[in-house]
């Protein structure tokens, strides 16, 4: 009896839509150690080789070896119906008339039960030679599947040559040629990218240094605004002394009929400097006021931009941080290991099939030999696939 159970059906569909171009009926390889799936497609050209650890499962019981033939059409079919978060169990007796499928919903409390019938299928199991290859290049699955499906676009097939100076991917075809070369990386799998990622945190970095200098700028203008103040009302004992000045303080007398023409010059003056006086006093009054009321509203600004600075602020950083995050995150590493150097041509329709594996994958390896099929290696947690493709004969 055979009984496995995977905590997300998320990955098998993933695994099913990876295969399903190349291999519409297999049979599936039931063991102690896992279950396995080995097929070549229709033309004889390519080969897939699945395996899911017995490991990768949460719970995996296999009483003894059994090969279960089904249509991945109609597993797939299946598989939809599930959600992605769903904890699939799939079941199979001796009879290997059905495999039984059940998908749990433990947040719905909803379960659902199927069952699809089985074929028998008269496969031969090809026996895949351990090889010693003279390239091995690992690099970013989305990288991958962006060269192939770009240079797909030019012609029918792509030549990848491996080199010291690192791995060149080039097409020709009716309408023109293009080529693609990665280099490889350092360790920490460092490029210009990072170069370009410092200098945007740089920038950011000025941006704030900038908003803080506004910030200063903003609460030294409240101390101008008192400083003016304080000049107003300084002014203001000024005109009172002028007027005191015009009405008169005591002064040596003069002879009593210059003193009575004086008196007489000086009595419509002093009544005009009172006059003054008072428009003067009303004026600076009004300046006050509009001063206070500009103050006013401009500590309500500074109020208000104290209380949004922040924001903005925050946005700005943890914006940054996530675009760090997810710079860190992003797979960049190229890695070359070189015995010598490798070129080889391929058919672009098999290896665009290939790359439907992205999403099971950060990294793709590419095992390369003159004169040898290329391995395409994807590992993910559950377990791997691998494709195998037959490198096209330069005609003479």
């Amino acid at each position: 009896m055979l009984e496995a159970r995977l905590n997300q059906a998320e990955t098998l569909k993933k695994v099913l839509e990876a295969v399903k171009e190349l291999v519409t009926d297999a049979n599936f390889d039931c063991t102690d150690e896992g279950i396995k799936l080995q097929a070549m497609d229709n033309s004889h050209v390519a080969l897939v080789s699945l395996h899911l650890n017995a490991t990768g499962f949460s719970n995996y019981r296999c009483d003894r070896d059994m090969s279960l033939g089904m249509s991945l059409a109609s597993l797939q079919k299946i598989i939809k119906c599930a959600g992605n978060n769903d904890v699939v169990t799939l079941r199979a007796d001796e009879s290997h008339d059905v495999l039984g499928l059940l998908f749990e919903n433990k947040e719905h409390d909803r379960v659902g039960e199927y069952e699809m019938k089985l074929m028998d299928i008269d496969q031969e199991h090809l026996g895949i030679p351990d090889t010693v290859y003279d390239a091995e290049i690992m690099l970013p699955s989305a990288e991958f599947a962006r060269i192939i499906r770009d240079l797909k676009e030019l012609g029918e097939s792509v030549k990848i040559e491996v080199s010291k100076d690192g791995v060149r991917f080039s097409s020709e075809g009716d309408i023109g040629s293009a080529a693609v070369t990665l280099k490889q990386t350092n360790g920490g799998g460092k490029d210009a990218s990072d170069d370009e990622g410092s200098d945007e945190e740089q920038g950011s970095d000025e941006e704030e240094e900038e908003e803080e200098k506004e910030e200063e700028e903003e609460e030294e203008e409240p101390k101008e605004e008192e400083d003016e103040d304080v000049i107003i009302e300084d002014e203001k004992p000024e005109v009172e002394a002028t007027a005191k000045e015009g009405s008169g303080s005591p002064a040596p007398k003069p002879s009593t009929a210059d003193a009575d023409a004086e008196d007489a010059d000086e009595k419509p003056a002093i009544e005009i400097d009172s006059e003054d006086e008072e428009a003067v006093k009303k004026q600076v009054k009004k300046e006050k006021t509009s001063v206070k009321k500009e103050k006013g509203v401009k500590k309500e600004k500074k109020d208000t931009k104290k209380r949004k600075a922040p924001a903005p602020k925050k946005g700005k950083s943890s914006g940054s941080k996530e675009k760090k995050a997810k710079k860190e995150d992003t797979p960049r590493k190229v890695a070359i290991n070189l015995q010598q150097a490798v070129s080889l041509t391929f058919s672009i329709k098999y290896l665009a099939n290939f790359a439907k594996s992205t999403s099971l994958s950060d990294y793709v390896v590419l095992h390369m030999s003159n004169e040898v099929p290329l391995l395409v290696e994807y590992d993910f947690g559950q377990g791997h696939i691998r494709y195998y493709l037959a490198p096209k004969i330069a005609e003479e």
